[in-house]
């Protein structure tokens, strides 16, 4: 896809009032936020409507998401606002976007889903993109949620496993890296039981 087709399609998904994936955090990130270097850099990837982006902002990070929709940007700002907490968003494709060198304290992936040779090098560029002691945090679909159906990519090769990432994330010491079930509610669209991945691993300092 590319970025001006990848922006149009999430401009269609995202557009409207509603937040289509809720205004609350990904649980996964909820629980392990306190891994993250306190009050540091964070980049949030894909970050749609924002609601990841602004509950790191109210834990007192200075986050900035990136996303190709420019409507789920507008969102996420909204939101900000709204909160009272400051973000800065940024519209990109991933496929451009420079992470940089030992930019950032934390780097957070929730359900930002890539070709996979586009995946598998922005990972590698996460690894130098982390300063010292930062931390990555995704969680994912995984293959087996095709069989769910409540959210997610609906073809294989955008969804990821534990051994994939081991592989692409080379150079990081992994604290979580676990394929499981749980049941999930974010907003209308994640919805029920599924098949994910979760991943919490730090650059070595």
């Amino acid at each position: 896809m590319s970025d001006a087709s990848a922006g149009s399609h999430w401009d269609e998904r995202l557009a409207g009032d509603v937040f289509w994936y809720g205004t609350q955090p990904n649980d996964f990130l909820r629980e392990h936020a306190a891994a993250l270097p306190p009050r540091g850099r964070v980049l949030c990837l894909g970050e749609g409507e924002g609601r990841n982006a602004v509950f790191l902002a109210e834990q007192g990070f200075e986050v900035v998401g990136v996303d190709a929709s420019a409507v789920g940007l507008a969102k996420a700002a909204r939101l900000a606002r709204e909160r009272g907490v400051a973000i800065t968003t940024l519209q990109a494709d991933l496929a451009q976007f420079p992470l940089g060198s030992a930019a950032w304290d934390g780097i957070v992936s929730i359900w930002c889903h890539l070709p996979p040779p586009l995946r598998a090098r922005v990972h590698r560029d996460v690894v130098g993109a982390l300063r010292p002691g930062g931390v990555f945090l995704l969680e994912a679909y995984a293959p087996a949620q095709l069989a769910y159906r409540t959210g997610g990519p609906k073809t294989a090769d955008l969804l990821v496993t534990v051994a994939a990432l081991r592989a692409e994330l080379a150079g990081l010491e992994f604290e979580v890296a676990l394929e499981r079930v749980r049941e999930i509610h974010e907003g209308e669209r994640h919805n029920g039981r599924s098949a994910v991945v979760q991943v919490l691993a730090r650059r070595p300092a």
